[in-house]
């Protein structure tokens, strides 16, 4: 199960953990992702997705419809 946001694309980051010696270390910034069920009317159907915060922020804003409209056109979705 890879850590990639189906909607935004966010996937995890590499950085350093740096001590108080200024030692560095390498680490993984994971994306804070959800999996969530999602209705959609129109298709009398439910979705399962895997989304970030920022991404269930913009789903209540924008709606889920106009949501998988815009990540179809970017490729983000295969459906």
């Amino acid at each position: 199960m890879s850590k990639v946001c189906d909607i935004t694309g966010k996937r995890a980051r590499s950085g350093n953990n740096v001590s108080k010696a200024n030692n560095k270390t390498k680490r993984k910034f994971s994306p804070n992702l959800h999996k969530k069920r999602f209705y959609i009317p129109e298709q009398d159907t439910w979705i399962t997705l895997k989304v970030s915060s920022t991404a269930l922020r913009t789903i209540n804003k924008n709606g889920i419809n106009a949501v998988l409209r815009q990540a179809k056109a970017k490729g983000k979705i295969l459906a």
